[in-house]
């Protein structure tokens, strides 16, 4: 668990690219489908692109905002445990959770240890495809962001970080998936 305050890689090119405030000017709205991406899951040690769950099960996108191996967003911390804890809920739902972090692989493999992730959590580096779902971005990070997706790869909820309610809480995602009709 986090109990230091190691700041060392913390000043680094993603912080600097992320450093000025942009708003999340998402256009993702219900019924359109999401850009597709392929990362390295570091939890299970192999690629992930999203399209392969297109026509077979909903999916989860979680964008976080991890800001190295020991420093995490405090807003995002409480969540990506959360998700953690209760990934076989989302599963016995037959429902996928793919978060995603802009920390790089070997910072990734790191939280993955550190907090015995089973949830797979996806590294996106280059900030690519959080740039692709305009999440926005502040202070060295980009800003987090919940896409529940149906069987198609259609948004049918989103949830974008604002200082009034930081992430959607696993209890409105779950909510939503035993009320969604999804085809």
């Amino acid at each position: 668990m986090l109990t230091s305050y190691d700041f060392r890689g913390l000043l680094n090119k993603r912080f600097f690219q992320n450093l000025l405030p942009i708003p999340a000017i998402n256009d993702l709205d219900n019924g359109k489908r999401t850009p597709d991406f392929e990362l390295p899951d570091i939890t299970n040690g192999k690629l992930v692109r999203l399209s392969n769950y297109w026509g077979v099960n909903p999916v989860i996108v979680a964008l976080t905002r991890i800001f190295t191996e020991k420093q995490y967003c405090p807003f995002c911390f409480p969540h990506i445990l959360a998700l953690n804890n209760n990934y076989e809920k989302f599963l016995d739902r037959g429902v996928e959770v793919l978060m995603i972090t802009s920390t790089d692989e070997k910072q990734s493999k790191i939280v993955v240890s550190d907090l015995s992730l089973k949830v797979p959590l996806l590294s996106d580096s280059s900030c690519q495809v959080f740039k692709h779902y305009k999440v926005g971005q502040a202070l060295g990070a980009p800003l987090s962001g919940q896409f529940l997706l149906d069987k198609q790869g259609r948004v049918c909820y989103k949830h974008l970080f604002s200082f009034l309610d930081y992430n959607a809480s696993v209890e409105d995602l779950l909510y939503i998936l035993d009320n969604y009709v999804f085809e």
